[in-house]
């Protein structure tokens, strides 16, 4: 059970929340809008990365972007999904079944989340946005494509950052190779670390293959219209670029952006350019509806 954080006392910007999960209460975070609602106000529901297994409620990536987005106007609820055990940047996860939080755990935490966010929604007549970062950026997708295929409420749009949307990460185009060359190639992510993180989430070999754990190089019609942020030296933009391109092809509305000179995680790193950008990108796509 994820315990609710608060790094600093409550303040006329946030509270600290949960809601019911089938495994259990989930904790959230809801902040205020700090500004005039714009022309379209949004419900946002925003995920932190971290590989599946680590981060927070208190981290920048989530704290420091809801922060930014209410700001413009926007209500966001961050959510402390459950997190699955840590692992090792370079031992192979032992075979068969890995006990444990395992998925399709934290995409339950946040269905349970969207399925009772979604009434709220409607009911204060703003478009529900489900959104995250790396990791988190991959449960937003992987539980929407579940809501969607299974008749559930789903989020009207999707806005990910720099995510791992696929069970092996795909090779990376001629450009990307150039732009993680040298010594911007000491801290990728590899293939092999890749594949040794997702099986982590996974538990089982099996799990991988399901849609909803990785929705990449699967059926992605009727996703909703999206928002792609990638760093411009990220290993991970492989992922990024190739489900942006699956999401087109299936007839999904998708717009891709590089934050050109960011590194992988920029939305961790306020008071950066990167993360001005992020934030003034989603800004515009947000009212862009």
């Amino acid at each position: 059970m994820n315990e609710p954080h608060s790094p600093v006392a409550e303040d006329a910007r946030y509270r600290n929340d949960t809601v019911a999960g089938r495994h259990g209460r989930i904790p959230l975070r809801r902040y205020r809008p700090r500004a005039a609602a714009p022309r379209s106000s949004s419900l946002i529901v925003w995920l932190h990365g971290g590989a599946f297994s680590h981060g927070d409620l208190d981290m920048p990536e989530a704290h420091g972007v809801a922060l930014a987005l209410a700001e413009a106007g926007h209500p966001v609820v961050t959510v402390d999904y459950r997190r699955v055990p840590s692992w090792s940047w370079w031992a192979r996860p032992r075979p068969g079944v890995l006990g444990g939080v395992r998925y399709p755990v934290p995409v339950d935490d946040v269905s349970d989340v969207i399925g009772q966010l979604a009434g709220e929604a409607a009911a204060s007549g703003h478009s529900l946005v489900l959104g995250g970062a790396s990791a988190g950026a991959c449960l937003a997708a992987g539980a929407t494509l579940r809501a969607l295929r299974e008749g559930r409420a789903a989020s009207r749009r999707l806005l990910l950052a720099y995510g791992t949307f696929h069970a092996v990460l795909p090779p990376a185009s001629p450009e990307l190779r150039a732009r993680i060359r040298g010594r911007h190639g000491l801290a990728q992510f590899r293939p092999a670390t890749v594949e040794r993180m997702n099986r982590n989430y996974a538990g089982r070999i099996e799990a991988m293959a399901d849609p909803f754990a990785f929705p990449g190089g699967h059926d992605l019609a009727g996703m909703p219209q999206t928002l792609l942020l990638d760093a411009d030296r990220d290993s991970l933009r492989a992922s990024g670029e190739h489900f942006a391109r699956e999401l087109r092809a299936d007839g999904v509305d998708a717009t891709h952006h590089v934050v050109a000179g960011s590194t992988h995680g920029f939305l961790n790193r306020p008071g950066e350019p990167a993360f001005d950008e992020g934030i003034a990108r989603a800004k515009r796509w947000l009212v862009s509806a």
